[in-house]
C-alpha cells in the first residue's frame, strides 16, 4: 500500500469521525436544551427534578424514533429513486413535525395501549419513576437496533418500557395480559397483512400494464385509475389516523361554515373517511387522466417509463405517511414524558394526560432532527438492502401501508406501520422470486448447455493442439495452426471460467435478502421483552438511588 493511498484513508476517516462528532454534538446540545428548560418549569414543584429527567430521556425517545422508525415512511420511494436521500429527509422532517404539532392533539393517553393499570401504582412517585424509566429504555432499545439497522417498532419499544416499569414497580398482575396477547399477534398479522396486500397490488400492475404489449395504451388507461386508488387510500388513511385527534375542532369549524349544521361524530368513523376517500379519488383521476395522457406523448413502450409515471405520487405518499406517523406516533416519545408532567403538576395519576406545548414541541423536534441526524442508515436498509424497489414495487409496499392500517384499525387489531412496510417490502420481494422461477431456471439451463458445449469445444482444440504437437516435422500451416489454438483455449478458458461464476451466482441469487430477513424478524420478536427487561433494570436503579 503507499504513502498516497494511506493518506486518503485517514482522510476519509477523519471525515467521517468529524460528521459523526458534529451530529452527536447536536444531539446532546438538543437535549441539553430540554433539560435546562424542564427545570425551569414547575420550579420547586415537588418531583420537579423527575420532570427535567423524564424531558431529557424524552427527548432521547424522539431522537431515536426518528433515527430508526422514520425510515419506513420514505425508505421505499428513495430505494425506487423517485426522492434523493436528502429531499425525503426534508420531505419527512417537515411533514412528522407538521403532523405532530397540528394532529397529534391535546390530550394522550398516559398509558399507552391501556397495557397496564394505573389504579395500582402504589403512589404517585413510583408511577413517575415508571414511566421516566419506559421513556429511557425504549429510547436504548431503539439506540441498540438503528446501531445494527434493524428498523423496529416504536410502539412496540414503549409497550415494552411501560411494561418493564410497571412490572418492576406493581408486580406481574399490573399488567393486561390480554392486550399484551393482542400485541403479540400483531407481529404476525401486521407483516403477513402489508406483505400479501402488497404482493396483490404488484401482480395486478405487472397483469395490467407491465405484461402488456402495448404498454403505452395500459398506461394512459391504468395509470390513473391506480393512482386514483393511492389517493382513496390515503385520504380515508388520513381521516382515520391522521387527523382523529383533531376531528371535533374539524366538525366545530366546518358546521361554523356551513348553512346547515351536519351531524357528525367527535372521532372519524370509516363511512366518513371513504366518504372523503371516494370525492379525493373522483378530484384525483379529473386532475390526473390529461396529465398522464400528455405524459405519454414522451414515453416509450418501456417498462422504465411505466415506472416513472409512479414518482410524483410516491412523493406524495412519502409526504402523507409522514404526517400521519407524526400525528399518531408522538405519542410514543411525548406520552409517558406527559403523564410525568401531569403527575408533577397534580400530585396524582390520571389515565389522561393534557399536552403541554412544549412537551409537543419535544417529540416534533426531537423525531425530525433525529430522522435528519441518524436516519440515513435506516432509509438505506429500507430502501435498498431488503430487496430491489423499483417505483411500481414501492408503490405496491405504500399502498399496503394505507389499506392494511385502514383494515386493522376497523378490526380493533393493534398492528404496527413498521412491520407493515417491511412486511410489503418481503411481499413484492417474494412475490418476484416466485413469478422469475420458471423463467430464471430456463436460464440457468440455457447458460449449464453453454458452458457444457464451451467445455465440449476447449476439449477438441486441447486434443488437436495435442495431436499437432507430437509432430516431430511440422508445416508452417500447422505451425500458424498451433499458435491459433493456443490462443482460442486461452479465451475459452477465461469465458468457461466466467461462465462458471455467473451461474453459481444465479444459483444463489435471492429476490429478499435472507440475512436481512433474519436480523430483522429477530429484532422484531425480541423488542418487547428487551424494552421490558431495560426498563424494570432503569426503575430498580432509580429506587436504590432514592432510597
Amino acid at each position: 500500500m503507499d504513502i498516497h493511498t494511506v493518506e486518503k484513508m485517514e482522510k476519509k476517516a477523519l471525515k467521517s469521525n468529524q460528521g459523526d462528532f458534529l451530529r452527536l454534538g447536536m444531539a446532546f446540545a438538543f437535549m441539553a436544551l430540554v433539560l435546562w428548560y424542564a427545570f425551569g418549569i414547575n420550579a420547586g414543584a415537588q418531583n420537579q427534578a423527575f420532570l427535567a429527567i423524564a424531558a431529557l430521556f424524552g427527548a432521547y425517545m424522539a431522537l431515536n424514533i426518528g433515527a430508526n422508525d422514520v425510515a419506513n415512511n420514505v425508505g421505499p420511494a428513495v430505494g425506487s429513486k423517485a426522492l434523493t436521500m436528502g429531499g425525503a429527509i426534508l420531505i419527512a422532517a417537515i411533514f412528522e413535525a407538521s403532523g405532530a404539532l397540528i394532529a397529534g392533539g391535546d390530550v394522550v393517553s398516559t398509558i399507552k395501549k391501556g397495557i397496564i393499570d394505573p389504579s395500582q401504582f402504589v403512589d404517585v412517585t413510583q408511577f413517575i419513576w415508571a414511566m421516566t424509566a419506559a421513556l429511557l429504555a425504549g429510547g436504548m432499545w431503539l439506540n441498540i437496533a438503528t446501531k445494527v439497522g434493524a428498523p423496529v417498532s416504536t410502539t412496540h419499544s414503549i409497550v415494552g418500557g411501560v411494561m418493564g416499569g410497571g412490572i418492576a414497580a406493581a408486580g406481574f398482575g399490573i399488567v393486561a395480559w390480554g392486550t399484551m396477547g393482542k400485541i403479540v399477534a400483531s407481529w404476525i398479522i401486521s407483516p403477513a397483512l402489508g406483505g400479501i396486500i402488497a404482493a396483490i397490488f404488484l401482480f395486478t400492475i405487472k397483469k395490467s400494464i407491465l405484461y402488456k404489449e402495448d404498454r403505452l395504451a395500459a398506461m394512459n388507461k391504468m395509470v390513473p385509475i391506480y393512482v386514483s386508488l393511492m389517493s382513496f387510500a390515503f385520504a380515508t388513511y388520513l381521516t382515520l389516523k391522521g387527523l382523529k385527534k383533531i376531528w371535533p375542532s374539524i366538525v366545530d369549524t366546518f358546521n361554523s361554515i356551513s348553512p346547515v349544521a351536519v351531524e357528525m361524530t367527535k372521532k372519524p368513523t370509516l363511512t366518513e373517511g371513504l366518504v372523503i376517500g371516494f370525492v379525493t379519488a373522483i378530484i384525483t383521476y379529473v386532475i390526473v387522466k390529461p396529465m398522464v395522457k400528455k405524459a405519454s406523448l414522451k414515453l416509450s413502450n418501456s417498462a422504465k417509463d411505466a415506472n416513472s409515471l409512479f414518482t410524483i405520487p410516491l412523493i406524495f405518499a412519502a409526504a402523507l405517511l409522514s404526517f400521519a406517523h407524526g400525528a399518531n406516533d408522538v405519542a410514543n416519545a411525548i406520552g409517558p414524558l406527559a403523564a410525568v408532567a401531569d403527575a408533577v403538576q397534580s400530585a396524582g395519576i390520571s389515565s389522561k394526560a393534557s399536552i403541554p406545548i412544549w412537551v409537543m414541541l419535544v417529540g416534533a423536534i426531537g423525531i425530525s432532527l433525529g430522522l435528519a441526524l441518524y436516519g440515513p442508515k435506516l432509509i438505506k436498509t429500507v430502501g435498498s438492502e431488503i430487496t430491489e424497489l423499483n417505483q411500481i414495487r414501492a408503490y405496491s409496499v405504500a399502498m399496503a401501508a394505507a389499506i392494511t392500517v385502514i383494515i386493522a384499525s376497523q378490526l380493533g387489531l393493534p398492528v404496527s406501520s413498521t412491520h407493515i412496510a417491511i412486511g410489503g417490502i418481503f411481499g413484492v420481494g417474494f412475490l418476484r422470486e416466485y413469478l422469475s422461477d420458471t423463467t430464471e431456471q430456463e436460464r440457468i439451463e440455457a447458460e449449464e448447455q453453454q458452458l457444457a458445449e464451451d467445455k465440449q469445444q476447449k476439449k477438441t482444440h486441447k486434443m488437436e493442439l495435442k495431436e499437432l504437437k507430437a509432430k516431430s516435422v511440422k508445416s508452417d500451416e500447422e505451425r500458424k495452426r498451433i499458435d491459433v489454438l493456443k490462443a482460442l483455449i486461452a479465451e475459452e478458458e477465461t469465458r468457461i471460467e466466467s461462465e462458471k461464476k455467473h451461474l453459481k451466482r444465479a444459483k444463489k441469487s435471492k429476490y429478499v435478502k435472507r440475512s436481512a430477513i433474519m436480523k430483522i424478524v429477530a429484532a422484531w420478536v425480541i423488542t418487547v421483552p428487551a424494552a421490558a427487561v431495560l426498563s424494570a433494570t432503569v426503575f430498580f436503579i432509580i429506587e436504590g438511588i432514592m432510597s
